[in-house]
């Protein structure tokens, strides 16, 4: 299912995959980890099922604040959550769109195998997405996730 319009990061968690979806499906566990410091999430609403919303609002140190409306299309608790901006909560469309996430929580003898394959409607979409420092924002939150998640579960 991979093109060459996604972008990937995959990590191992020392954390149990359930820890791991905790800290994506609780806002106020996603709100910890979800952007890169400096950068803020001050405010999430996610719904983990089919159809739900995924809303956050990320706030940037100069105080502009950035809000992402989205459409949950897949929740397997500990498993597998799928997002999108290009449709809002029930599968409305929202007439634009960025991307489509599809995050996976694999269990494994270190704790979770953690990727995130981020799909985009054309290669400039991807492109853009790269430019804006989707390996170091997307890496730098994933080792803010591990290091939440080990926390978490004790």
């Amino acid at each position: 299912m991979t093109s060459d319009l996604d972008l990937h990061l995959t990590r191992t968690i020392p954390a149990s995959p359930d820890a791991v979806w905790r800290c994506w499906t609780d806002p106020a566990l996603l709100m910890q980890w979800f952007t890169p410091a400096p950068v803020e999430t001050v405010e999430a609403v996610i719904e983990p099922r089919s159809g739900g919303r995924f809303y956050t609002k990320m706030r940037l140190p100069d105080g502009t604040e950035i809000a992402s409306e989205g459409c949950v299309l897949a929740a397997d608790p500990g498993r597998l959550l799928s997002f999108t901006d290009a449709l809002g909560a029930g599968f409305r469309p929202t007439g634009a769109g960025f991307m489509t996430a599809i995050v996976t929580f694999d269990a494994v003898a270190a704790g979770t195998r953690y990727s995130a394959m981020l799909l985009h409607a054309s290669s400039e979409e991807r492109a853009r997405h790269e430019e804006m420092g989707f390996h170091e924002g997307w890496g730098a939150a994933a080792n803010q996730l591990s290091d939440l998640a080990k926390k978490i579960s004790g």
